[in-house]
């Protein structure tokens, strides 16, 4: 590493509010020196309490525990908001060194004997300690995790467990950057714009302004999703140009040159499965699962497999019903491949229900949709109120700051929103944060949420699909948890609960988007302020279950891959030498097969398990659904969007952050456990 600058900003105290990092101050030059200081730093925290002599207590280990890393943290979340929205070359290189020096940073506290071993003193005794809630699960949690992590283990199985945590993290940073690189080549160019016949202007215009920014003028780009389908094939009238976006979607490394993840992620499953073993599991997934709320892989089987036979049943008549419209219509019919399901979906969505979402779009104009629907739900539910701080710079010139209110008119927090696509952000959408809450370390919130909106050229409007529209409410649903989690202890802060009840919030803040008095306030036509007709309200609420077996049946599709490959032992991972092989045996085995309707990841392109934190999670979605469809019915019997109700959603729920057991938390709110007949009717799969 180099020699710390003389003026390092990642390391004084921030001049922002909310101790924000000063990233115009910051340049790539300065991480790697600041992670280099503040891990001596940590590890010198860690020793002086490790290396005491004096008996464990709360205050000099747990309390200690809590204060210590706080620099660390503070790096940590500023450049990773950075390598995963504007990755420039520069970042990335950092990000490849960095992986395996964070790797051995954690794996040096997760697995020190002597820290584990104060630690289970203070687990062993801990009726004795008198501890609040909060505290007494502190200790549970801190023992359960470093003996998940293996503290446990031999000096021997530590060295072999740190290998292979070191090269993972090599792995998975690859798997990302590999998918970054591809993604960025396979985007689609158009030479005439009349191949993009069905897109509206905004979409044009978007088009050809990211085919300007990579200097092909008077042509269009088309860059793709990170999902296998994309919005535009729902609208494109040549098939020929459907094909083509979906075919490059599904051959994202994948084509055997130097951006290829076969490799990878074969490897990363015989790791993470040699891991597993190591640490006493039967595979990746039991190891996973053992520390979630599901419990056990075969929970999460049992439950895909009830929810794909139904799912597949649907997708079936939705397919039959499309190939018929095709057959009626067409000149010459053909038989539906992926690349026509949203075209002929939109088609029969037109004739059924009379509706036509593409012609949606005038009405969701993002600015509109963010102050006077995403922004007004969250006033109306819990007294929120934002204020633009564009005094506050943030990591891009796209990333926009509000400074969040409670109704009392004290600040709560930063909320940072970051809408539109770039070739150095990477897919998908996500909420992460920047700063943390804690009363101990006396911080409050900032967090970010970041969309993959094609940005329009200057002066047209941004108009958003349904999907997108839901996609915003539904990540700050994330940032809502971020923002409202209030805890003492750092180790509890913003999201840091089970993944498979991570989604449960976001999921929930879906509800408002068509709820009467959000809706009418948002959905104004950007141009003639006309709201959006009440018959086409209704129409879109009936459509609450329409091309349901679909979706259910890509997503489930794509869990089941997630787990498939992460139940392999250790030997049966190292038998696999055909991933597409391997991808069509599992999906034949939950009946998911269809090749008109393909999983919503294939494995290279599969960022959520191979180079996120979803590895055997990515169920979490539908598992957290159970508990968000039956939080929905109590909503509704309830009175809906009401200050009581939000209320009590935040202070039972959210506003626990990690504090509480999850489960225990819904109980408390609910009344009751959760039921998954709501779930089930929502996605119309009752019999």
């Amino acid at each position: 590493m180099t020699d710390v600058p003389a003026f390092n900003p990642l390391l004084a105290p921030s001049p922002l509010p909310y101790g924000v990092p000063d990233y115009a101050a910051i340049e790539p030059e300065h991480y790697l020196p600041a992670f280099e200081e503040a891990f001596a730093a940590h590890r010198a925290e860690i020793e002086a309490i490790a290396s005491q002599t004096v008996p464990p207590t709360f205050e000099n280990t747990m309390l200690a525990l809590e204060r210590s890393g706080a620099q660390l943290e503070r790096v940590v979340l500023a450049f990773y908001t950075v390598s995963s929205a504007d990755a420039t070359p520069a970042i990335q290189a950092i990000d490849e060194q960095l992986a395996p020096l964070m790797s051995a940073h954690t794996d040096a506290i997760q697995l020190d004997g002597r820290l584990y071993a104060r630690i289970r003193t203070l687990h062993d005794r801990l009726d004795d300690l008198a501890l609040d809630a909060e505290g007494r699960r502190l200790v549970e949690r801190h023992f359960r995790e470093m003996t998940h992590a293996g503290a446990a283990l031999d000096d021997a199985a530590k060295v072999r467990l740190t290998e292979l945590n070191s090269r993972l993290s090599e792995l998975t940073t690859l798997f990302e950057k590999n998918l970054l690189a591809d993604t960025n080549a396979l985007a689609v160019v158009f030479d005439d714009a009349a191949e993009l016949d069905g897109l509206t202007e905004g979409e044009l215009s978007a088009a050809a302004e990211a085919a300007r920014e990579r200097g092909l003028e008077g042509r269009r780009l088309v860059t793709l999703t990170l999902f296998s389908g994309h919005p535009y094939p729902s609208q494109l009238r040549s098939r020929a140009a459907r094909e083509r976006i979906m075919t490059a979607s599904r051959a994202r490394a994948a084509r055997g040159d130097e951006h290829d993840n076969t490799g990878v992620l074969r490897e990363i499953v015989r790791l993470r499965a040699e891991r597993a073993e190591l640490l006493g599991y039967p595979s990746h997934a039991a190891y996973v699962t053992a520390d979630q709320t599901a419990g056990t892989p075969e929970a999460v089987h049992s439950l895909l497999r009830e929810l794909a036979a139904p799912a597949a049943r649907n997708a079936r008549a939705e397919k039959a019903a499309l190939q018929r419209l095709i057959d009626e219509t067409e000149a010459e019919p053909y038989a539906l491949a992926a690349h026509d399901w949203a075209y002929w979906t939109e088609k029969v969505r037109a004739t059924a229900y009379d509706i036509d979402t593409t012609a949606l779009r005038p009405w969701f104009e993002a600015e509109r949709v963010l102050r006077d629907g995403v922004f007004r739900a969250a006033s109306l539910l819990y007294g929120l109120t934002f204020e633009e701080r564009a005094d506050i710079p943030s990591y891009h010139p796209d990333a926009r700051t509000f400074e969040v209110f409670d109704e009392d008119g004290s600040a709560l927090g930063l909320y940072v929103l970051d809408l539109y696509t770039r070739d150095t952000k990477r897919g998908g959408a996500w909420m992460n944060s920047i700063v943390k809450q804690s009363a101990l370390r006396g911080t409050q919130p900032v967090v970010v949420n970041n969309l993959n909106v094609p940005k329009p050229a200057d002066g047209a409007p941004t108009l958003l699909t349904l999907d997108q529209v839901t996609t915003l409410f539904h990540e700050f649903g994330h940032a809502l948890h971020g923002l409202f989690a209030t805890v003492t202890y750092p180790h509890f802060a913003a999201t840091a609960v089970h993944r498979d009840f991570v989604e449960f919030p976001s999921q929930v803040n879906e509800m408002w988007i068509l709820w009467p008095e959000v809706l009418a306030a948002y959905a104004v036509h950007h141009e003639t302020g006309e709201p959006l007709p009440a018959g086409l309200v209704e129409r879109l609420r009936a459509t609450e279950t329409f091309n349901q077996g679909f979706a259910t049946s890509e997503y489930l599709a794509a869990a089941w891959l997630d787990q498939a490959w992460h139940s392999l032992s250790r030997a049966d991972a190292e038998a696999v030498t055909d991933v597409a092989a391997f991808e069509a045996a599992a999906l034949a085995d939950i009946g998911l097969d269809d090749p008109a309707l393909p999983p919503r990841y294939s494995s290279t392109y599969f960022a959520h398990v191979f180079s996120g934190g979803y590895s055997a999670g990515y169920y979490s979605y539908i598992w957290a659904e159970v508990l968000d469809a039956d939080t929905v019915e109590w909503f509704r019997a309830n009175g809906g969007l009401t200050r009581p109700n939000g209320d009590r959603f935040r202070e039972r729920l959210l506003g626990v952050g990690g504090s509480k057991d999850p489960l225990e938390a819904y109980r408390d709110f609910r009344g009751r456990d959760a039921e998954i007949t709501p779930l089930l009717k929502r996605r119309g799969l009752l019999a």
